[in-house]
């Protein structure tokens, strides 16, 4: 007598008759990912948007850094020496804006986590915010003409310092080592300390170029300010949605 052979295992199914099937869910299409040159650059234009920042802040609006919490520690002592109650006002104002923002960009986009995209979405939404302060920012300077009285320029500064804040915490979620698109001694320090240790102009070419970003936004921030100050919000709400909009499209999921 014939017997009929059973054979056990798993059934393989293909993708066609899967996909066909009812009721059975197609998997959601994956992200494209972004290489680490393109996040390098969007880095570098971060930059450009701290450097504009802080000199905006720092040459029309109290006198105060919007992300360079050293510097505005070191202005908090020096008006309580010269008892500046505007002075103290700004920096030690622009200090806590941007602990806040700090927080909050902490928040939303995380820490980085193992098996994160060059990219993560996290970090979008933690500009996107930033964006929203940035654009409120702007309002503010173009109603006033360019030229804030004195507590409206309060309000501005904080606002800024605030986006900045998100900024410093939010790009921490790439898990690069050493990276920042705000307070840059410490990148300063390492690349100097690397060429000091005989490392070549190569290891130290990103860190380098977001530097010279940093002094490019302040140039100019500075300079639409003294020539075109109703441009100067352009540049910064231009630089940080210029980053988003490439982002998102260079992210966005692969149609099915």
């Amino acid at each position: 007598m014939r017997h009929s052979a059973t054979v056990s295992g798993p059934v393989v199914t293909s993708s066609s008759a899967r996909d066909s099937a009812p009721g059975v869910a197609s998997p959601a299409s994956p992200a494209r990912e972004m290489s680490t040159g393109l996040r390098q650059w969007l880095v570098v234009v971060l930059a450009v948007l701290s450097g504009a920042t802080d000199a905006i802040g720092l040459v029309a609006l109290g006198g105060a850094f919007t992300s360079v919490m050293t510097g505005n520690l070191v202005i908090l002592g020096v008006s309580a020496s010269t008892t500046d109650g505007e002075l103290a006002t700004a920096s030690g104002g622009a200090i806590v804006a941007f602990c806040l923002g700090v927080y909050a960009g902490a928040r939303l986009a995380g820490s980085a986590r193992a098996g994160d995209a060059v990219w993560p979405r996290a970090v979008t939404l933690g500009l996107v915010v930033e964006l929203v302060l940035m654009t409120a920012y702007g309002i503010g300077w173009w109603i006033s003409g360019g030229e804030p009285g004195t507590v409206l320029t309060q309000v501005l500064l904080f606002t800024m310092a605030a986006a900045l804040g998100i900024q410093s915490s939010t790009v921490q979620r790439f898990g690069v080592n050493g990276l920042s698109t705000t307070y840059l001694t410490g990148t300063l320090t390492t690349v100097v300390m690397k060429l000091a240790g005989g490392k070549g102009l190569r290891e130290v070419r990103g860190s380098l170029q977001i530097l010279l970003g940093l002094v490019v936004g302040a140039a100019a921030g500075a300079g639409l300010v003294e020539v075109a100050p109703l441009l100067a919000p352009v540049l910064q709400i231009g630089c940080l949605a210029a980053v988003i909009v490439v982002a998102v499209v260079v992210t966005r999921r692969r149609p099915s």
